[in-house]
């Protein structure tokens, strides 16, 4: 029998949030727990650290010059996840999953783009995906576009009528995903595939409850070399509340969610134990893009620095995924063909990620060299200045490669007329990344040229209009 799936994501949950790793100061016992009994990603990225271009990345194995999906489906732009995509539902389903969602969706289009008053009272960038073909497969659905009020939040199931909560979206989500998994647990005769999509600690970063604040009162924050609060902004140019003590109340609110996550996570992970499920549930704990949280003076994230692009990511399928850890580079694209190949699922031809569950089962080797990083100008604002100056966004913003040991950037600019800077990082020598390398002109040493060329090469490969020139 194939195996069921439980795909769990956190917003803005970074790498180093999490007690294991021994960075970030965050009390996570459930999944430190867990990390010991999976095997940890050491490089999952985000191939462009944003809410809805790391979901269409994810659903589809696609990269967003190719899905269309290049910034955040929003008020004033014509983004969305099309219909016509195949998506991982759509494969899980075909093959007799049963499949489910559960959480923040944020792939369709803003209802109020094309309706004042939508029927569900969806308002700015959310909305209420109907069933049918922008569901991609999913059956069961419990979700919503995207509404960043945690503590009192709302969801559709399969009509307009929309579904107020006064509970922590977190907490009430994971109660709805237990439902799920014991109604399907209990007497299995179809695997079950059930995704969730949590929210918190994506921001507002207070929106958590008092419980999980309490637990960081008073403990020393040890905040990371790189951070500084004198002018803190996102990397977009929205700016933050400046100055130590709001990036430190920032700071205590954001471990306090990924605290409460820690808790909703070992709830799930137990049930799927108390059901004997374990040796026959693929597991996997992950999030869309990191935060930076004052790393170089900066908030959120869509920035190339590992803060932003570094995800957690820990998978578990109990007597055939080994423990321990990986070092192999595991991009946004790589997650829905390894899955549908640990699944024993036909990976669709269309799909521009690899494949790497032969890897994880040890049956094969690939050579990931390099994983391809981009972000592209998405503000209206910033789509309005490019357009009136007749050029095409998406030709602008950063592009770049991560592979182990290196990250190399080509930053051209979130507007008109932005001077064109390439940034080389070394890891292992400047693990915060304080001393990059900055160039004006293209490279000359050898090292920078073939990383010049590798990044050329994934331009080429998906057919973006970015020049390096």
């Amino acid at each position: 029998m194939k195996p069921n799936i439980i795909y769990i994501f956190a917003d803005q949950w970074r790498k180093q949030a999490v007690g294991f790793t021994g960075e970030d100061p965050v009390i996570t016992p459930n999944i430190d727990k867990f990390a010991q009994e999976s095997l940890v990603f050491n490089h999952a990225l985000s191939c462009t650290p944003l809410c809805s271009p790391h979901r269409a990345a994810l659903m589809t194995g696609k990269y967003p010059q190719s899905t269309g999906v290049y910034t955040n489906c929003k008020i004033g732009a014509d983004v969305m996840l099309s219909p016509d995509e195949v998506g991982i539902g759509d494969a899980l389903k075909a093959a007799g999953y049963q499949t489910g969602y559960i959480g923040k969706w944020h792939l369709d289009l803003p209802e109020q783009n094309v309706c004042p008053e939508p029927e569900s009272g969806a308002r700015e960038w959310d909305a209420f995906t109907p069933p049918g073909p922008k569901r991609h497969g999913f059956d069961f659905w419990y979700s919503y576009g995207a509404y960043d009020h945690h503590l009192k939040p709302h969801y559709w199931k399969d009509t307009p009528e929309m579904i107020q909560v006064d509970q922590w979206s977190l907490e009430h989500e994971t109660d709805v995903a237990l439902d799920f998994i014991r109604a399907r647990g209990k007497e299995q005769t179809d695997p079950f595939a059930l995704f969730v999509s949590w929210n918190p600690p994506h921001s507002p970063f207070e929106l958590v409850p008092e419980r999980y604040k309490e637990l960081y009162n008073g403990r020393e924050l040890n905040l990371r070399p790189n951070v500084s609060s004198v002018h803190l902004a996102a990397h977009t140019g929205e700016p933050f509340h400046s100055g130590d003590e709001a990036l430190h109340r920032y700071t205590r609110d954001y471990f306090a969610a990924v605290s409460g996550m820690d808790e909703q996570f070992g709830r799930i992970y137990r049930e799927i134990q108390d059901l004997g499920l374990a040796e026959n549930t693929l597991i996997v704990l992950t999030s869309d893009h990191g935060e930076l949280m004052g790393s170089h003076g900066l908030m959120a994230k869509h920035s190339w620095h590992e803060e932003s692009i570094a995800i957690p990511c820990l998978m578990s399928w109990k007597g055939t995924i080994g423990q321990g850890s990986t070092d192999m580079l595991f991009n946004s694209v790589d997650i829905m063909p390894t899955l549908l190949g640990l699944a024993g699922v036909t990976v669709p031809t269309t799909v521009e990620g690899v494949d790497l569950s032969g890897d994880l089962l040890g049956t094969s080797h690939t050579d990931v060299s390099s994983a391809f990083i981009c972000a592209f100008p998405g503000r209206k604002d910033a789509i309005d200045l490019f357009a009136s100056a007749g050029l095409d966004n998406r030709r602008f913003g950063w592009r770049g490669i991560r592979t182990s040991q290196y990250t190399y950037v080509v930053h051209k600019g979130y507007a008109p007329g932005a001077e064109v800077q390439r940034l080389f990082y070394e890891h292992e020598k400047d693990p915060y990344q304080l001393n990059p390398i900055v160039l004006k002109e293209r490279p000359q040493t050898e090292l920078l040229l073939s990383l010049e060329e590798e990044l050329q090469s994934w331009l080429d490969r998906t057919h973006d209009k970015f020049e390096l020139a």
